[in-house]
């Protein structure tokens, strides 16, 4: 196809509330040597674009000032030095900004193909999520088979892949949710139990279903006082991974039990990270989990889908905290793929 000169994307007026995102016409980025360009289908929302609206997650200097951080699409250039891709091709990807738009560049090393079976809407709940519990949950925090794993806001696009991640290897993922449809969303996905949060004491229920012994893994998105319930959860050796603080950026560490149980306390954000990270995380999801996600049967997560010019209304909805999966931003490109 011929590439247009403009494009319509997402842009944050201000930082503030949903109603500071606005469609606007902007350039079709140039795809650098190493990058491939990418004609968006649909685009993911993600906690990190919430924090970036509100002027709290500045990009990178050299990233995309536009939201959005993963995306799927079909590759229409390239850059000379990209190899392992063709024009035409069906491709999800970790962007580095700028995805709440119809065209994207983005490093060819962040590009994998759309699994068999899914279509692009589907996979572009993937990135984003997939992206960060690889690094910090299993390739950081060394996820193995037979550990026990305590999942936070597991009907969530992190919590979801956490889960189905835990299922792949081999490990037990125990979901924490706040009623009872999302505790049977998460036992679709591979949870072995849930915990009411509005109802139950979660370490202490983590300890009834391990016998004593407690999570081995915790993957926690809240913050705040949690992290006091994350330690008392954890299993002598454990690590704890912070990956989001949507209720506490700060917290009270009881350090002589966590001293005690001789844990680990890990925090990391995925945007900032380099390019050679970013492949290497793309490698490991390429070699590790792309199989059994292109599996007959495979559960894929529950996706609302926007139109990108509605990616205010999505915001909203995400900060409601209501929803369940992933919601997704759908272009004039990928209206006609199917969202289920």
């Amino acid at each position: 196809m011929t590439r247009p000169d403009t494009m319509t994307a997402i842009s944050i007026s201000a930082p503030g509330g949903p109603d500071v995102l606005i469609p606007s016409t902007q350039p079709v980025p140039a795809p650098g040597p190493g990058d491939v360009l990418i004609r968006v289908a649909a685009a993911g929302v993600n906690g990190p674009d919430l924090a970036q609206r509100r002027g709290h997650y500045a990009p990178p200097p050299d990233a995309s000032p536009l939201p959005g951080l993963e995306v799927a699409g079909e590759i229409i250039a390239m850059g000379k030095a990209v190899t392992g891709f063709a024009l035409g091709d069906a491709v999800m990807a970790l962007t580095n900004g700028g995805g709440y738009a119809e065209y994207v560049a983005v490093p060819a090393g962040q590009v994998l193909p759309v699994p068999e079976g899914w279509s692009m809407i589907q996979a572009a709940a993937l990135p984003e999520t997939w992206f960060t519990v690889t690094q910090t949950l299993v390739m950081r925090a060394g996820l193995a088979p037979a550990m026990t794993v305590l999942v936070h806001g597991g009907a969530g696009g992190i919590g979801g892949a956490a889960i189905q991640i835990c299922s792949i290897i081999g490990a037990r993922a125990i979901a924490v949710v706040s009623d009872e449809d999302k505790a049977n969303y998460c036992d679709a996905l591979g949870a072995v139990a849930s915990i009411d949060r509005t109802r139950e004491n979660i370490a202490d229920r983590v300890m009834a279903l391990t016998d004593g012994h407690g999570a081995d893994r915790v993957l926690d998105l809240i913050g705040g006082a949690l992290t006091a319930v994350n330690i008392a959860a954890s299993a002598r050796g454990g690590h704890i991974v912070q990956v989001s603080t949507l209720e506490g950026a700060n917290a009270t560490v009881p350090l002589r039990a966590m001293m005690a149980k001789d844990l680990t306390l890990s925090g990391s954000t995925l945007r900032p990270q380099s390019a050679a990270t970013k492949a290497a995380i793309a490698d490991r999801i390429r070699t590790d989990f792309l199989p059994a996600l292109s599996a007959p049967g495979w559960i894929k997560p529950q996706i609302a889908t926007y139109p990108l010019a509605s990616a205010a209304q999505a915001h909203a909805e995400m900060e409601s905290r209501r929803h369940r999966g992933k919601l997704i931003l759908v272009t004039t490109f990928g209206a006609g793929e199917k969202a289920s």
